[in-house]
């Protein structure tokens, strides 16, 4: 059946609370990567199994060696298709504290926005799924296809435990298509589907030189200190354009089409607006490409984290024993993270300066991935998305990762969507990340109407 005008106006009467719900389910500081918020990230996973559960939908919480995934689906209809929803329960880390201007796990409204972790990335944006098929049910009406969800708990730490499990779990999540909400609109009132992301490998890099600190005016000019020495080594990883310098590293990597080139010059890109809604005074990347073009698709090194040394509150004129460094790659279709990590490790050999040890720790990765742009379900997303913001969505990439998405398609022979209705403002793993209130509600009013569309392929 289709979603009748009744029940879009009732999408509409229940925003207050649609809004509650999620401020509920913010309010759970699920935050995956910290072993001392176990029992609230299982419970951010009860919670939505429960919503799931109290509709009508079967509910199952699988076991990982880490933390559970839940998995829900509609029953079977004959002859339509069938949709898997992939979203996550999980946040980011909060720090630094002290720049939030309300507390990340106190949901709170201002300008129009919901401020909390996990407001955009990704609570929010699932829950415009969940919320469709909800209400949907709850209207008394039957659904135009089967649809399943699968919320995991581990994507802001690299999905090993569901990677590792999809195999086995093939059967129970076969589909058509993967829906995933987990990126965003080109622009503020430029809704997008996304067809492409880039994937991601990440490492720890540790440098050690004397067994303890030392007193710099003892020791300095002496011995090589190892925050030098770290310095040193990451900067003979990248030009001073941005281009990395691994050997091998764009042996891979993908032209862009003239077509795709053409398409992407055609949309509303302003470098200096671009810059002031980041704070920057000018932007920078690779010669020759495009704003846009470099960070959806040209591959990228980045520093994430430096530790050594004295951090507290005044000076302390020492030699650290040791220094440390977090960086990432994001890598485009066809580079391998696995042959990046060698190149890596061999870069390191070749640039490391006497009188340092170092070790390097691969934490995880992903290649990039890239989805039909023609497909019978882009051309529903496009008839919903439309009908829900009053505007046709753009074919765009994006330059974050989302690991699962390229397995979903290897293992489970899918296509998938990748509608975002976040703004590139959202702070996601920032501080103050926020989702505007009504970008939740017409996400949630796309979803209904995308089901609907996609029940009128069979």
């Amino acid at each position: 059946m289709s979603a009748p005008n009744e029940f879009l106006n009732q999408l509409a009467d229940s925003a207050p609370r649609h809004l509650e719900e999620l401020m509920e389910w913010l309010r759970i500081p699920s935050v995956s990567s910290d072993s001392s918020r176990l029992i609230e990230v299982k419970q951010a996973a009860t919670w939505v199994a429960d919503k799931l559960q109290q509709a009508g939908l079967e509910v199952e919480i699988l076991p990982t060696q880490g933390h559970p995934m839940v998995f829900a689906q509609s029953p079977e209809i004959e002859g339509a298709p069938v949709v898997l929803v992939y979203g996550h329960y999980d946040v980011q880390p909060v720090e630094p504290l002290d720049e939030w201007v309300s507390g990340p796990f106190e949901p709170t409204i201002r300008d129009g926005n919901i401020y909390a972790r996990g407001a955009t990335d990704d609570k929010g944006q699932v829950l415009t799924h969940v919320q469709s098929v909800c209400d949907w049910l709850a209207s008394g009406n039957s659904l135009p296809l089967q649809i399943k969800f699968l919320i995991e708990g581990e994507e802001e730490v690299g999905s090993e435990n569901l990677e590792r499990m999809l195999p086995e779990l093939s059967e129970k999540l076969a589909c058509d298509c993967v829906v995933i909400s987990d990126s965003g609109q080109y622009s503020d009132g430029q809704p997008a589907i996304t067809y492409g992301l880039r994937g991601i490998a990440t490492y720890e890099l540790t440098v050690a030189g004397p067994s303890q600190d030392l007193h710099s005016g003892s020791f300095g000019g002496a011995v090589m200190n190892p925050a030098i020495a770290l310095c040193q080594m990451l900067g003979t990883m990248v030009d001073g354009e941005g281009r990395v310098q691994l050997p091998g590293y764009y042996d891979k990597v993908q032209d862009l089409s003239d077509e795709e080139r053409r398409q992407w010059s055609e949309l509303p890109q302003d470098d200096p607006q671009f810059a002031l809604a980041i704070g920057v005074e000018s932007l920078f990347g690779e010669k020759g490409y495009t704003t846009d073009e470099r960070r959806w698709a040209r591959p990228t090194f980045d520093v994430n984290g430096l530790t050594s040394g004295h951090q507290g509150e005044g000076v302390k004129t020492i030699i650290p024993a040791s220094a440390t460094a977090k960086f990432s790659f994001r890598l485009v279709p066809d580079q391998d993270p696995c042959k990046v990590t060698a190149s890596v490790e061999q870069h390191l050999k070749n640039h490391s300066p006497p009188g340092v040890r170092w070790t390097l720790k691969p934490d995880h990765g992903a290649p990039g991935m890239l989805a039909s742009t023609d497909s019978r379900f882009v051309h529903a997303a496009n008839r919903a998305i439309e009908s829900a913001f009053g505007v046709l969505p753009v074919l765009i990439r994006e330059g974050g990762s989302i690991p699962i998405v390229t397995r979903f398609q290897e293992v489970l022979g899918c296509d998938c969507l990748l509608l975002g209705w976040g703004l590139s403002d959202d702070n996601a793993h920032s501080p103050n990340e926020k989702f505007r209130v009504e970008d939740y509600h017409r996400g949630i009013r796309a979803s209904a109407i995308l089901w609907d569309e996609i029940g009128k392929l069979n």
